[in-house]
């Protein structure tokens, strides 16, 4: 199914570099401890200034999901309906991103299964974007 193509800017500029590469990045908060996502100018935790992007494999599990029946997006429309997967990362506590899951049928999304990162390159501009899908 075609994705929408996100256009980086100076924020996320080093997130979706990394993702060309097929590396997973986030920023994380020396000061406390704690990685973030999406990326933003200062860490929500405690406003520290000083977010290096660190490199995690992008295994994780499950959390929760729901299906989309009717999106606004035209070029998902096509595809309805998908799955909208929570997925909570092992190497980024408190830390979890959406992915369609990939070869999972809609509303058979397993619940605490887990997932591995795989890399969709997205039509319109060509910029790779992470996904996960179901460990088999």
């Amino acid at each position: 199914m075609p994705r929408q193509s996100p256009v980086p800017n100076e924020l996320d500029k080093p997130f979706y570099d990394a993702c060309n590469e097929e590396r997973l990045v986030m920023q994380h908060c020396d000061a406390c401890d704690r990685f973030q996502y999406p990326p933003e100018a200062t860490c929500r935790q405690c406003g520290a200034a000083d977010l290096p992007w660190n490199e995690i494999g992008g295994s994780g599990t499950i959390y929760s999901y729901g299906v989309i029946f009717d999106t606004p997006i035209a070029q998902l429309q096509a595809d309805q309906p998908y799955n909208c997967a929570v997925i909570a990362l092992d190497e980024a506590p408190g830390v979890n991103v959406l992915s369609q899951l990939p070869g999972t049928p809609p509303d058979q999304v397993p619940i605490d299964a887990k997932v591995r990162l795989t890399w969709y390159t997205t039509q319109a501009n060509g910029q790779k974007v992470p996904e996960w899908e179901v460990v088999k």
